[in-house]
């Protein structure tokens, strides 16, 4: 078990089904949870509020930080899915993308950072997306969405680890949750074999789990991970993008 007893996090989306496997997992392993968003989460406290707005973002890694006295851990994990060709996405489809993948993320990272510079350190773990990095079709908001976090993510693991602070991310392929569920019904499919025929599709025999998400933010947020900076950890099963 990983042990990361005492330490202190700020987890985005933690009211969704890989946010909510993700406090659970800190939690279990000793951590102290500020969930953020816009219901109540499983977290040990919740600062509610939308991440679409700036002056929301750019002062949640403070206000972690003074329920919780520190911020040893920041896991930037909320993100929306947007499909479809670009010929038909608005722009609010465009504008509210960006805002939740791509400005939280920055906003959050900016705050945090010289926090945990005067700390002594931390670790940020990003979830980004294999889409992001292996780009599929008809998703173009998503997928240059979740590029730009996987290369946020990158640049910062060089920039920031001088500072003692680890920036990474797991990248996931399809993840069983609400989000991917909704979206199939959404679109006309049975989510229940929707899902079976993504499961015949993944070389493991299985789309994964929140908790094997949760289980590789755990890792990097762990001084398991101590030699990984910008690193870009594809959570697969094996299947690539297609």
């Amino acid at each position: 078990m990983t042990d990361l007893n005492g330490k202190t996090a700020l987890v985005t989306g933690a009211a969704g089904g890989i946010g909510s496997a993700i406090v659970q997992r800190l939690q279990e392993n000793g951590t102290t949870v500020v969930g953020a968003d816009r219901v109540e989460t499983p977290a040990d406290h919740t600062i509610l509020g939308d991440l679409t707005e700036p002056a929301y973002c750019d002062t949640l890694p403070q206000k972690a930080a003074d329920i919780l006295g520190g911020l040893d851990i920041v896991v930037n994990n909320a993100g929306i899915i947007t499909r479809g060709p670009i010929t038909e996405a608005t722009d609010d489809d465009y504008m509210r993308t960006m805002a939740i993948n791509v400005e939280a993320p920055f906003r959050i990272c900016r705050a945090a950072i010289p926090l945990m510079s005067n700390a002594g350190g931390g670790a940020i773990v990003n979830v980004a997306s294999c889409w992001g990095v292996h780009p599929g079709p008809n998703h173009p908001l998503y997928v240059m969405s979740k590029a730009a976090v996987a290369s946020l993510t990158q640049c910062l693991g060089m920039d920031h680890a001088h500072q003692n602070i680890r920036v990474n991310a797991v990248c996931p392929n399809e993840v069983n949750t609400d989000m991917l569920r909704s979206g199939f019904a959404a679109r006309g499919f049975d989510p229940k074999s929707a899902i079976a025929d993504l499961n015949a599709s993944v070389p493991l025999g299985r789309i994964a789990e929140p908790e094997d998400i949760a289980d590789v933010v755990l890792f990097l947020a762990s001084d398991q991970a101590r030699y990984l900076c910008g690193a870009l950890i594809e959570a697969n099963g094996g299947k690539p993008v297609k």
